[in-house]
């Protein structure tokens, strides 16, 4: 396949998540719904992430939208990652790279491409290491880059968004507000 674009019907990919195993995604998909998908649960700006959505996750149920994170992460350490928090929503756990290699959500060619915003990294980072996230295991490609999409509950795409870098994708707040 190729990278998926508006009105493109999602794969019903055979998933794990961080709640059940071996399920189609259209058996859990019932309503729009966002894929916010990024790298493993080690990494410090995607934990932020996982935080920041946590926290937002009212506002986009509110606006008629369900929620899946994909991660590279294995449910082991799903678990064991977030046994802590209270996520409201699922983590798709994407750690062969099927969804990724599937709809060509490729790495970056090196280090140097997968940042181009320094700054925004920085910040975020800073805001991550600051609420006590650091970095845990390395899971997946350390070069992958992230995507969002927003499917109808047939999993035919309405948004499609690839990032160019790390730090290529709306914040949570640009998401609620100017996307759903």
């Amino acid at each position: 396949m190729s990278r998926i674009n508006i009105n493109d019907t999602l794969p019903d990919f055979q998933i794990t998540t961080s709640l059940h195993d071996d399920v189609k995604l259209s058996d859990l998909v019932k309503q729009k719904t966002v894929f916010w998908i990024i790298r493993y649960i080690g990494c410090t700006v995607c934990r932020y992430d996982v935080h920041l959505l946590a926290n937002n996750y009212q506002k986009i149920k509110d606006k008629g939208y369900d929620l899946f994170v994909v991660m590279q992460s294995d449910k082991a350490h799903i678990i064991n990652e977030l046994k802590d928090a209270n996520i409201p929503f699922e983590i798709i756990c994407d750690n062969k790279l099927e969804i990724y290699k599937t709809l060509e959500i490729n790495p970056a060619a090196s280090k140097e491409d997968m940042v181009k915003d320094k700054e925004k990294l920085a910040a975020k980072v800073a805001n991550a290491k600051a609420l006590g996230f650091k970095h845990g295991d390395y899971e997946g490609d350390e070069l992958q880059l992230p995507a969002l999409l927003i499917t109808d509950k047939d999993l035919k795409v309405t948004y499609v968004h690839y990032g160019n870098d790390i730090t290529d994708m709306p914040s949570v707040d640009e998401l609620i507000e100017k996307i759903l």
